[in-house]
């Protein structure tokens, strides 16, 4: 009997230890959301496609873009953190990063929802130019490194 008395206090302490040990929170990414795309295009690919097409794979490079170029200087890959880059990870930090996070998701919800409503008057070429041009930078991300040497 006393044994069970002395598993159950042992089970009891475990699980009251457990519930109230302080969970370490997951350091959040720095690069968050869409980051890639699934093709990139030629122009004579582009001149094929209908212009509802064209406007999907517009809006998805907007997204890949504003996800990733106001951040190249700490990281061009989802799954950095401020940890990871040795960063403090303090409670302003992790502010300061929610914030620009929520403000970038602002921002690209704010974009689309326009694009929708303007960019279908745009002219078909002009929307194929952008779309090569947002692809010509998005690639230029590979090379991003090259230009870090001194």
């Amino acid at each position: 009997m006393k044994t069970k008395s002395t598993f159950f206090c042992a089970l009891f302490l475990l699980l009251t230890s457990l519930t109230f040990a302080q969970k370490k929170d997951h350091s959040q990414s720095i690069i968050s959301g869409k980051v890639n795309i699934k093709k990139y295009h030629s122009r004579e690919d582009l001149k094929k496609m209908k212009k509802g097409e064209l406007l999907d794979l517009y809006i998805e490079r907007i997204e890949v873009i504003v996800n990733i170029l106001p951040n190249i200087a700490f990281a061009t890959k989802p799954g950095v953190t401020m940890e990871s880059l040795g960063i403090p990870d303090t409670k302003d930090n992790k502010k300061a990063l929610e914030e620009n996070i929520e403000a970038s998701t602002s921002y690209f919800d704010s974009t689309i929802e326009f694009q929708k409503k303007i960019l279908p008057y745009s002219d078909t070429v002009d929307l194929i130019a952008a779309i090569l041009f947002y692809e010509s930078t998005l690639k230029a991300l590979h090379t991003y490194d090259d230009f870090k040497k001194e």
